[in-house]
Order: C-alpha cells, then sequence, then structure tokens
C-alpha cells in the first residue's frame, strides 16, 4: 500500500501539470478578432427540385452603436439578469463553470454558467456554436484574455450588439426597433428588462411568440413566460441598487411591443414554407442548432416542398375565397374566414405543400400547423381502426382487458344504432353521465335519425351514435393510442374519457392529419411527416432526414380501413362524393364539428394524402378571449360542411396533384383475423329468416337501414347509385351534382336536458347493454 508521502507527491505532481498546462494554453491562446466571425450569412432554401425558394438571415438587421447609446439601465438590466458579479469578476465564472462541468460529466444540459465575457466570446469571437468540452474550453480560456485585456465597457458593448433577440435582430439597437420602434438610447427600465428577458431565448420569451418552431411557443404562453421574467429582473435591479423601489413601482403594466414583421421576400405561402423547415430542422438536428444559431446564416436547407403543388394548391383556395367569400357583403359571416392545408407523400411522409393562410407577411400564424380547430367526424377511421386492432370489451370483465378477452369488430357484418339523441352508455351496460350527473344522448347532425346499421354505413352517412357507442365498447384510451400509432401528436389530443372524444373534438393541424391517413393509405406503415431532406454550412452536409417508418396497424386493418372510406366518396349517400376523382380510386372523411366552428375533409390516393379545413378565427392579436366563430350563412350557405368547401378545394387541388403519376388501385380489403359481428347501442343482430331485397325509397331524411340476412366483408363491385327524389336545389351543398338529397357531415353532438328520442318509422330497437352485444350474449354471424 503506498503511503500518504507518494499518494500527496503524486497529487501535487498532478495539479502542477494541469496548472502548467493551463497557463501555457493561456499564454498561447489567441483572441479571435471580431470580423472573423460576427457577421451572419443568408440561408438559403431550396425546393424539392433543386431551385432556390428563399435567402433569409441575412444579418443586415444590425447596427453597431457606441456604449455611450446603450442606456445604463438596458446594461444594468443584463447584468441583474444573467451575471451580477460582470463588473468585477476575471471574465469567467468558477461556480458556474463548475455546475457545467458537473452538467457535462452526467450528461445533462451544458448550458448555463456563461458570464457576459463568455456570452460575447460565444457570439463575436467563435464560429464553432457546438455544445462539446473542446468548444467550451477554448472559450474558457478566450474569455479569461478577454477579461484581462479588454474594457468592462467594450465587452458590454460587444454583447448587446451581437446578442440575438428574435424576430431577425442582431444587436440592441436593431431589438429595440424591432419591438418598440424606437432608438436604444430611448429605452426604459420596463423596456430593458423586457429586452433582458427575451435573450433567455427569444423563441419562448418573445411576446409575439414562434408557435411554428415550438407549439408550445404560442402567443399566450410565450407572453406569461416573459410577463414573469421581465417582472423577476426588475425586482432584481431593486435588490441590487440599480433602480429605487419608487422607480419599479411605476412599471406596473408589461410594455407594449409591436407586432412581429414578416420578411417582404416572405409573402404569400412562401414564409409558411420557411417557417415549417425552419421548425422541422430545429427539432431534428442533432447538433444542438437551434432558432438563435440558424438565425446567423451560412446553412443550404433543401426542402420536400413541390413548387406546382404549393401553388395549385393556394390557388384552389384562393379560388373559393374570391367566389364564393364576401366579408364586405356579409360582414356578419364572412370575416374571419380562414383555410389550412396539408399534403403528404403516402409512401415517406414528406410534406409535398401547404397552405398557411392568404399571406405570410399579414396573417402570420400557419394554419398547416396546430391552430385550435376541432377535426370532427375526420376522426371516426382511427376508432374503426381501434375496434379493429384491439376489439370491444367484454361487459362482464374490468375495464382492462387484454386481447383474449376482446372481440375484434367486422366492419359490415356488426350493427350499431344509428338514433338520434342515443342513450350512450359505458362498455359494461351502465349509463355514462357527464361530470353534471347528466346522461348523454348522442346527436346526429341536424337530428338525423337512423335505424340500426353496418360502421360501412355508419361512416358513409358520418352517422355519429355508431361511433360514440363504438369508442366507448373499445375503450377511449384504445382509440387515443390508435390516433397516436397513426401519427398524431398525443398533446393534440384531448385528455380524458369522454364519449364525444371519438368525434373529434381534438385539434391536431392538417400537416398531422394528412400524415396520419397518409398511414392508411401505406398499408399501416407510418412515417412523421419532414419537410428538410438535406441541410449543409461550408459545402458540408450537416443534417439529412433519415426515415424511421413504424408499424402502426397491420395491412389487413389498413386496407379495410381504406375500403370503408373509398365508401364515403363513391357511394352515391357518402357524404364525400363531391372529392371523387375520375379514374382514381380515393378514400376520405368530411368533418364538420358542434356549432359550426370547423369543417374538414381529409382524403386520399394511394401517391398523396391532403387535409383541407375551414374555420373563422380573428387574427387580431390584441383581441382576449378569442373565440371561433359560427360558420352558419359564411359563403351565403346555410351550413358548412366538410362535404362542402373543404372537400371541393380537396378535389380541385387533388386532381391536379396527382395527374402524370401512374394510376394505383386500391388493395382489396385484407381478412381480418377473429373479427365477428357485434351489436351495440340497442341495435340486434338481423333474424336468420331470409327476407327480400329492400326497395329503394324517397324518404331521406330519416333513413332506415334494414341489414341484409348475409351481410358481406367486401362492398359489390358495381356500386349503382339508388334513385332518389329530388327535393333540393342543384346548387345546395348538400347535393349532389344531379341534386339528388345529400347527407350532413356529423357532428361532435354534446349531453342534453331532454331524453326524449326523435321518431322514426322504423320499429324501436331494443336496447342492450351498451357493450356491444345483445343482452343475451349470443353472436349470430
Amino acid at each position: 500500500m503506498p503511503s500518504w508521502k507518494l499518494v500527496t507527491g503524486t497529487f501535487l505532481v498532478c495539479v502542477g501539470i494541469l496548472m502548467g498546462g493551463a497557463v501555457f494554453a493561456y499564454s498561447n491562446v489567441v483572441i479571435p478578432k471580431e470580423d472573423d466571425t460576427a457577421t451572419s450569412q443568408n440561408n438559403i432554401y431550396y425546393w424539392a427540385d433543386g431551385s432556390r425558394m428563399a435567402a433569409t438571415g441575412s444579418g443586415t438587421n444590425r447596427q453597431i452603436i457606441g456604449i455611450e447609446q446603450i442606456p445604463k439601465v438596458m446594461q444594468e438590466a443584463v447584468v441583474s439578469a444573467e451575471n451580477k458579479t460582470f463588473w468585477d469578476d476575471s471574465g469567467i465564472d468558477p461556480m458556474g463553470i463548475g455546475r457545467a462541468v458537473w452538467n457535462m460529466a452526467k450528461g445533462g444540459e451544458t448550458q448555463g454558467g456563461s458570464t457576459i465575457t463568455q456570452q460575447y466570446v460565444k457570439n463575436n469571437r467563435l464560429n464553432d456554436q457546438s455544445q462539446t468540452v473542446t468548444r467550451k474550453v477554448k472559450e474558457l480560456f478566450i474569455s479569461m484574455k478577454v477579461g484581462n485585456e479588454l474594457e468592462k465597457s467594450d465587452i458590454m458593448a460587444g454583447y448587446l450588439n451581437t446578442a440575438y433577440y428574435g424576430r431577425g435582430a442582431y444587436g440592441i439597437q436593431a431589438a429595440s426597433r424591432a419591438y418598440f420602434d424606437k432608438d436604444a438610447k430611448q429605452l426604459n427600465a420596463s423596456e430593458s428588462a423586457l429586452l433582458a428577458a427575451v435573450l433567455k431565448g427569444a423563441t419562448y420569451y418573445d411576446p409575439g411568440g414562434y408557435p411554428e418552431i415550438d407549439p408550445e411557443a404560442t402567443p399566450e404562453k410565450n407572453t406569461d413566460r416573459a410577463t414573469k421574467r421581465w417582472k423577476w429582473i426588475l425586482d432584481e435591479m431593486v435588490n441590487d441598487n440599480k433602480i429605487t423601489a419608487a422607480e419599479r413601482a411605476k412599471y406596473t403594466t408589461f410594455p407594449k411591443v409591436q407586432k412581429r414583421k414578416q420578411d417582404a421576400q416572405l409573402t404569400g405561402q412562401i414564409g409558411y414554407l420557411v417557417s415549417t423547415a425552419k421548425a422541422n430542422f430545429i427539432n431534428s438536428n442533432t447538433e444542438g442548432i437551434g432558432a438563435k444559431e440558424l438565425e446567423r446564416g451560412g446553412y443550404e436547407i433543401h426542402t420536400t416542398f413541390d413548387k406546382k403543388k404549393v401553388a395549385s394548391m393556394e390557388q384552389s383556395v384562393k379560388k373559393i375565397l374570391d367566389e364564393y367569400i364576401d366579408p364586405k357583403k356579409r360582414p356578419d359571416t364572412d370575416t374571419n374566414v380562414q383555410f389550412g392545408g396539408a399534403s403528404v407523400d403516402t409512401k415517406t411522409g414528406a410534406i409535398v405543400a401547404i397552405y398557411g393562410g392568404v399571406d405570410a407577411t399579414k396573417h402570420f400564424t400557419n394554419n398547416a400547423d396546430p391552430t385550435g380547430a376541432q377535426v370532427g367526424s375526420t376522426f371516426k377511421p382511427f376508432v374503426l381502426a381501434a375496434a379493429m386492432q384491439y376489439g370491444i370489451r367484454d361487459k362482464d370483465l374490468g375495464p382492462v382487458q387484454d386481447a383474449s378477452s376482446r372481440t375484434i369488430v367486422d366492419p359490415d357484418k356488426s350493427r350499431y344504432s344509428g338514433k338520434d339523441e342515443l342513450k350512450v352508455r359505458k362498455y359494461n351496460g351502465e349509463i355514462w353521465h357527464d361530470e353534471k350527473g347528466k346522461e348523454w344522448l348522442q346527436t346526429n347532425d341536424d337530428g338525423a335519425s337512423y335505424g340500426n346499421m353496418s360502421l360501412r354505413e355508419a361512416m358513409i352517412r358520418s352517422a355519429n351514435s355508431p361511433y360514440v357507442q363504438l369508442g366507448m365498447d373499445v375503450g377511449i384510451d384504445k382509440v387515443r393510442e390508435t390516433a397516436i400509432a397513426a401519427g398524431l401528436r398525443k398533446e393534440s389530443l384531448v385528455q380524458g374519457e369522454v364519449p364525444s372524444f371519438s368525434l373529434g373534438i381534438s385539434s391536431p393541424s392538417a400537416i398531422r392529419m394528412a400524415g396520419a391517413y397518409a398511414t392508411f393509405a401505406n398499408n399501416g406503415e407510418q412515417n412523421d411527416p419532414f419537410s428538410v431532406t438535406k441541410v449543409s454550412k461550408g459545402g458540408k452536409t450537416i443534417y439529412e432526414h433519415k426515415s424511421a417508418t413504424k408499424e402502426a396497424f397491420s395491412s389487413a386493418i389498413a386496407s379495410n380501413v381504406t375500403d370503408v372510406l373509398r365508401d364515403v366518396v363513391e357511394n352515391p349517400k357518402g357524404t364525400g362524393r363531391k372529392a371523387a376523382i375520375e379514374g382514381r380510386d380515393v378514400a376520405g372523411k368530411t368533418g364538420t364539428t358542434d356549432g359550426n366552428k370547423s369543417a374538414w375533409f381529409v382524403g386520399y390516393t394511394a401517391q398523396l394524402a391532403t387535409a383541407i379545413d375551414m374555420y373563422r378565427f380573428d387574427d387580431d392579436e390584441t383581441k382576449k378571449n378569442r373565440e371561433f366563430q359560427e360558420m352558419f350563412g359564411t359563403g351565403d350557405q346555410p351550413k358548412i360542411h366538410g362535404s362542402s368547401f373543404p372537400s371541393r378545394i380537396w378535389k380541385d387541388y387533388m386532381t391536379d396533384a396527382v395527374e402524370g403519376m401512374p394510376v394505383v388501385s386500391f388493395p382489396e380489403p385484407e381478412k381480418l383475423d377473429g373479427a365477428k359481428p357485434v351489436f351495440g347501442g340497442g341495435a340486434t343482430s338481423p333474424t336468420p329468416t331470409p327476407t327480400a331485397t329492400p326497395t329503394p325509397t324517397e324518404t331521406t331524411a330519416t333513413p332506415t337501414t334494414t341489414p341484409p340476412t348475409t351481410p358481406t366483408t367486401t362492398p359489390p363491385a358495381t356500386k349503382t347509385p339508388k334513385p332518389g327524389k329530388t327535393t333540393c336545389s342543384v346548387w345546395d351543398w348538400d347535393c349532389n351534382h344531379t341534386g339528388e338529397p345529400g347527407d350532413p357531415g356529423g357532428n361532435t353532438g354534446k349531453p342534453t336536458d331532454t331524453a326524449t328520442p326523435t321518431d322514426t318509422p322504423t320499429p324501436t330497437d331494443t336496447e342492450t347493454n351498451g357493450h356491444g352485444k345483445p343482452n343475451d350474449g349470443t353472436w349470430i354471424p
């Protein structure tokens, strides 16, 4: 065992070597010149074909000013917020360095602990912005030398003149103009505290928000974060004796900032395309490159956007806006009308086109991203997929059941009640009550009431009652899991187990809805939507998209869902029939929400999946408590359905988008292993006695369906439209092109105080226990 003298001696030698190495490194380090690193360059964005789309982040929004033009309160706000010892330290903070080293050692966050001098060096003296130990050590020695050789006032001026404040603003002068439209020398303590708060990270502290980069960076959430930090900085300035308590008392109101201004070259859809690609790269790269570093420029960003398809989608929306939407003529119904859209390659997830709004320099929210618009009945395919994937639960067992206790659902042989105001039950037969103790009576759109119907027919007609009860029988948790597996984000889905979850009360983005439907088209294989294929800098590729395909569900489930959604478009009674493209297989679903506050059509061919939504929402961010507005009367239509403007835009765009592509048919629906007929919501199994084929009737308002004796799992090869009576104008959105009465798109329904059922010409169905089986539990195949 070595003696204590040997151990001590060895330790001192090691310390001496380290100190000697540090002294040598310090004496040999050279402070880089400002001009070599402080300039910013363009970021170049490219279309999918390699042609140039836009150049941004040129760094021209910078004006160097002297320390005498920077108010003392601005300087002290930064000191109180970031580095209280700045005026006295040597350029480094040993305690902060210790925290950073400890975090690096345990693989945690590597930021933090930097002094103002270190940040100045990083911004102004180093090209290398990586989060490596080597770069940190280099920054440390340069900071020590800068701290010893430069005046503190020069370091402060250098830092404030090179820091990034968001909005494309580099330096305090540009930031002052961007946020307050005044020169930096005019900033007061309150405004200075806000700009100091923004330095923590403009993405999350700019009150204008950056939801295109992160859904959590909304104007509302950013304002809340910025307000808290603004207050804290002002309080710290009092504690540090930089302002008096009396002066602090004057600043009780958060300073008013200007709206974010968009680059003039980012007009039309270009700004939305750039923001989408920027967010994709920031959230996907593994180099730690964030918004701040990206804005420094020098990157070449290659996107998936197809120039022709982007123009086509924009033109398809514009055609409807120009022809039907007239705010001057109908200010009460046609103001604040907005559309969003996205188109995705079904095989790869590549986003080929989006529609973000009328103009990125006028409408700042990207409508292809999450907007809060509920998706309505376009969510029903995920309920059907969940019923095929997991099956309904056994009423006699607990709520959590494995596959052995569940029954996979056959979409054609199963029957559910399509009654209006259907009494919804839990899987075990108990009546479901809301938080106020009210029974949930599920309505159908416009009060339409149907008899027992197959899940295929319920999808075709967009009947709500069957899918609400089916969701309860399967389990809302399983429906949610299925939607997430298909590609929807968990945070976009409503939490809780309410029955209306199955009717699309959640608010996924158009991009994610297109991507999730693409999973059905891709035989159950899921790819996250993406918009950037490659990023390079200085001739070196620093990022390439790598596919990460996952199996969401089997090809049998995907092909059966597709076959049902194909009928939504091809069946004469289908709510999506206006989206049919001659010579192409099309599958899709309409969606119309409660209160007529949003309408969707989401559909796909074998190659492209596209989502189009429509809603009314005021763009004025200064207005508090903004809400989605009703669309009754919008476009001079009684009501907006997914089958009206959204489906027409979808068809117009998709007809052009698939032109020149090979004609590819959908696969035949595969056999679902273990699938059986189930009966729910009061529906009973059909009588085994053969019955004659029912003849078509002229009644369409409250249709009744008599199930065939031997239903099949596949639709007939030839689908002949049933004759109907013309009862409405050929210009009515809810009629087909011949003037036959159409069917509503479905709404979300809501609990009501009354339980009076709607009278229908069909016999009253016998209630079941609500778990998908008749009371005796027997099934008739």
